[in-house]
């Protein structure tokens, strides 16, 4: 099996990022595109290249233009470093553990207390002693 491009890779978190914002199901996708929910797992896990036309047609279907799909060029550093951040932070945003712990500090509504709970995690990760 062939290794993703990172540009694949990109595209494909892009993809389910956006999918998963506007709480779209893959299955819904799918049809939404006419065809199967393996095709946007793969498009999704950059396993397949997704076409242009298919794209702009999943840019229709998410009301984004097609250059939310494609890293931003513009900020004075090569792509491929923009790109590969996009990537490691995308795949870091897709663990069990960052969806749990993201879905419960959401609901977290005190300020003080996410606060006290990001000031935690930091402690705890070494990067500075509590207060």
């Amino acid at each position: 099996m062939k290794t993703p491009l990172p540009t694949d890779i990109y595209v494909g978190s892009r993809i389910r990022m956006q999918r998963k914002f506007l709480q779209i199901t893959q299955i819904t996708l799918a049809e939404r595109l006419g065809t199967t929910f393996q095709q946007i797992q793969k498009y999704e896990n950059g396993q397949n290249r997704v076409s242009p036309g298919r794209i702009h047609q999943i840019s229709a279907v998410f009301q984004v233009p097609i250059s939310f799909f494609f890293p931003d060029q513009g900020q004075g550093e090569p792509v491929s470093k923009s790109m590969q951040r996009s990537v490691e932070l995308s795949l870091f945003l897709q663990t069990a553990e960052v969806r749990e712990l993201n879905h419960a500090f959401r609901r977290i509504r005190d300020p003080k207390v996410r606060r006290a709970v990001v000031v935690l995690a930091k402690s705890i990760a070494g990067e500075h002693k509590v207060p």
